[in-house]
């Protein structure tokens, strides 16, 4: 925790790597900002895709220090399945505060944690898709984390709620991570250490999943005009 700079916190690979009194706590962080980004609306800011990706790149650093599982597929397994229950449970609190919220969160004023705006949009993507839309928003930036709450806003059924909640959370964790970790081996037989490369990753993670909401944004305001 030497030399700390604020600008970390943007940086996924931070809390991968962190170590506590010279204790890995990556898994642990790791699993605790997944809940949080689909769970809880102040966690729309924090990494989700870039850090899942990297997650798969750092598994056997992130799952050996916590287990002690040597095999190399286990430990990928085991950290695909444990960020994807922390995704279930988000998206179920998130329902629950929704339903407990209701329409009040659209009233509520802007501040550093919520935007209203986001709310909104993200109550716009769902109406048009449904049920389909938790999927959806599992692989785009802040509406995974409004979704589960805009569900139980509009008191969707809840064991439609839990299907697509578990559908969604398992295809997101597998999917990244999964990627990150065999990308990284085929890229390293080829020369190529990915960890040396990690800012490029980050910010093209970033824009794959960021454009798609950009240009819907924008051909919105378009037709507006």
């Amino acid at each position: 925790m030497t030399n700390f700079d604020w600008t970390q916190l943007l940086n996924p690979e931070f809390y991968i790597t962190l170590q506590i009194g010279g204790i890995q706590v990556g898994l642990f962080i790791v699993l605790f900002i997944v809940f949080a980004e689909t769970g809880l609306f102040a966690g729309f800011f924090l990494p989700g895709d870039s850090l899942l990706f990297l997650a798969g790149i750092y598994s056997k650093d992130l799952v050996q220090n916590a287990m002690f599982i040597e095999n190399d597929f286990t430990n990928v397994m085991i950290l695909s399945i444990l960020v994807a229950v922390s995704g279930v449970l988000g998206n179920m609190v998130g329902y629950w505060f929704g339903a407990k919220s209701g329409y009040y969160l659209f009233k509520k004023e802007d501040s550093f944690w919520f935007k209203k705006k986001y709310l909104i949009q993200s109550k716009d993507f769902f109406e048009r898709y449904g049920g389909k839309a938790i999927i959806f928003a599992r692989f785009l930036p802040i509406f995974r984390t409004f979704a589960p709450i805009v569900a139980g806003i509009v008191t969707m059924d809840k064991k439609k709620f839990m299907f697509f909640n578990i559908v969604s959370s398992f295809l997101w964790s597998f999917v990244l991570i999964f990627s990150g970790h065999y990308l990284y081996g085929v890229f390293l037989e080829k020369g190529i250490d990915l960890k040396d490369h990690i800012e490029y990753i980050v910010i093209g993670i970033i824009l794959i999943s960021t454009l798609p909401v950009l240009f819907k944004l924008l051909k919105k305001t378009t037709i507006k005009q």
